[in-house]
């Protein structure tokens, strides 16, 4: 062999047969969503003109709230929550109830002099939506481009509960002094 030719390491035999169990589980997932049992609205960007009727009222609040950090304003952030609704940033204790979901939201918002969180993908089904996003935060001349994925539960037009996943050590390397 050539020294500049690199050996595969896997056989054609193995490409194969994952090859085949990928198209199969595609067909799965085809059939499941064909019988409803995996029916869900997927909105990306590269689909979503062809989904606009099909999103639901919840996934179109959740889009509205995501905008929404832009203004950087903690009471109308918590208005999208109900009076009792929780934030549940992963790695803290949860944050439950109207005021204190301002509280907690004012405090870290308070020295972020901009953020615009991008949406990559969005799930919805019933009162369940589900967000990815990368969130892109400024404080002063430091940022983080910061990979998150929200789930949330919706209660009658608004967020019961937000739980957030991202990785901490991102964010705080990125501000650290």
């Amino acid at each position: 062999m050539p020294a500049n030719q690199i050996e595969p390491s896997e056989s054609n035999e193995t490409m194969a047969s994952r090859r085949q169990m990928l198209a199969g589980g595609a067909r799965i997932v085809v059939a499941g969503m064909a019988a409803g049992t995996l029916a869900m609205t997927v909105t990306s960007p590269t689909n979503a003109a062809s989904h606009e009727e099909a999103v639901s009222d919840n996934e179109q609040i959740i889009r509205a709230f995501v905008a929404a950090w832009s203004n950087l304003d903690a009471e109308e952030l918590a208005g999208y929550f109900t009076e009792d609704g929780t934030y549940l940033n992963m790695m803290l204790v949860p944050v439950t109830g109207r005021e204190n979901l301002i509280a907690f939201i004012g405090g870290f918002l308070s020295n972020w002099s901009e953020t615009n969180w991008e949406m990559v993908n969005i799930v919805s089904k019933g009162d369940l939506v589900v967000a990815e996003r990368v969130d892109r935060t400024r404080i002063g001349d430091k940022h983080v481009d910061l990979p998150c994925v929200g789930m949330f539960e919706m209660e009658n037009g608004k967020i019961k509960v937000w739980r957030d996943y991202f990785d901490l050590a991102t964010y705080t390397t990125a501000f650290a002094e």
